[in-house]
């Protein structure tokens, strides 16, 4: 993992934001990408030297005012701002009072969790840890994602089987967009300098080459609590799924339930689960 996520940071994003978004001229062909340096320090009203050694990470303790004329001005979302500041607290060595209060990372769920899941039958839903370890789930999430290959071997986890396993590449027809979101969950979610996280990203570098690494080094992307997926499942054919995301903060984990988006998709889990047509109903995209 890099040593300076501060200043990967504010140039990956630096880099995203054009002058027109920025409210500055276009004028000639540019050879940089996004806002020069230069730019960003005019608009956040910071010397182009100061902006300089903040990206390079020759000064990692910008105040509180500098951090909100930066987000201002690349026109940050609150996710992002609040990315911004805990990526300032971990570059000297880490923000001591979030860094206590963080949990360990769990491999169970609690039994009042347990039960939660027992309500949501015939759902498809799951319980998973910051690194994507599935600690628990439904039998209507066993009966979708069984036949993939997702639970096989002792310890699941998500990521591992998204980037791994040949058979998601063919069950997920938005590979790509389910593999952004995962990624940009593990980002986001969980201490840098957590060693679970560490140990996974060296050995999904490894396994999965750049595929996972390139995802892993953007910061600028962030993850969604609801979305969408498309799977093409071998019993049920095509599904189109929502997901909802809740947060367990307390113990560093997430309840995750997939709904039908449609009413075909709706039948098709009636049919996987053997129930009656209706147990399931479509719920529809919002946005």
């Amino acid at each position: 993992m890099s040593d300076n996520e501060l200043g990967t940071y504010l140039r990956t994003r630096r880099e995203a934001v054009t002058p027109a978004e920025a409210g500055l001229p276009t004028g000639p062909r540019r050879r940089t990408p996004g806002l020069r340096r230069a730019e960003l320090a005019m608009l956040a009203d910071i010397s182009v030297e100061y902006l300089t050694r903040l990206e390079q990470g020759r000064d990692r303790n910008p105040s509180a005012q500098v951090l909100g004329a930066l987000a201002d001005a690349l026109n940050l979302s609150l996710a992002d701002r609040m990315l911004l500041r805990r990526l300032t607290k971990e570059a000297d060595g880490g923000d001591p009072l979030v860094c206590a209060a963080a949990p360990a990372l769990s491999r169970t769920a609690r039994p009042t969790v347990r039960a939660v899941l027992d309500r949501l039958e015939p759902a498809p839903a799951l319980v998973v840890n910051w690194i994507g370890d599935v600690l628990a789930h439904t039998a209507g999430y066993a009966r979708l994602v069984g036949p993939i290959g997702l639970l096989d071997g002792e310890r699941p986890n998500l990521l591992r089987y998204l980037f791994t396993d040949a058979r998601a590449r063919s069950a997920y027809r938005d590979w790509e967009r389910v593999a952004d979101d995962l990624v940009a969950r593990l980002r986001h979610g969980v201490p840098l300098r957590d060693p679970h996280l560490t140990e996974l990203a060296d050995e999904l570098t490894v396994t999965a080459g750049a595929d996972f690494a390139d995802r892993f080094a953007d910061l600028a992307m962030t993850p969604r609590t609801t979305g969408s997926q498309h799977l093409d499942h071998p019993e049920a054919g095509p599904l189109r799924l929502l997901h909802e995301t809740l947060a367990l903060p307390d113990e560093g984990q997430r309840v995750i339930i997939h709904l039908p988006a449609d009413e075909a998709t709706a039948a098709a889990l009636d049919r996987l689960d053997g129930r009656r047509p209706g147990a399931l109903r479509a719920v529809g995209e919002t946005g």
